[in-house]
């Protein structure tokens, strides 16, 4: 279940969608603008998280809301970002 978790983390467009549910729920057209990627692209990725048992949604009249499962994951978002930065930080210059 780890790798499959970690293989949904490795998609820069899933990525960005997890980063902004960790700060609260957002429906489809938030999460577009976010992620500056194509809403049915958008669709795609919050269906295969909701498959997989990341995401949850729920109706609000006609929208669909979604959020973050665990609050495991906004830390592991979260750590994998700190990760990457920490790493760009210590790269050498270039020349």
């Amino acid at each position: 279940m780890a790798v499959e978790v970690l293989g949904l983390l490795a998609d820069r467009t899933r990525l960005a969608l997890l980063r902004r549910l960790g700060e609260g729920e957002a429906d489809v057209t938030t999460l577009t603008e976010t992620t500056e990627a194509t809403r049915t692209s958008v669709s795609q990725h919050l269906a295969r998280l909701r498959l997989a048992g990341l995401v949850t949604t729920r109706k609000e009249g006609r929208r669909v809301v979604y959020g973050l499962r665990h609050g495991h994951l906004r830390r592991l978002v979260d750590e994998a970002l700190s990760i990457a930065d920490h790493q760009i930080g210590h790269l050498p210059p270039h020349d």
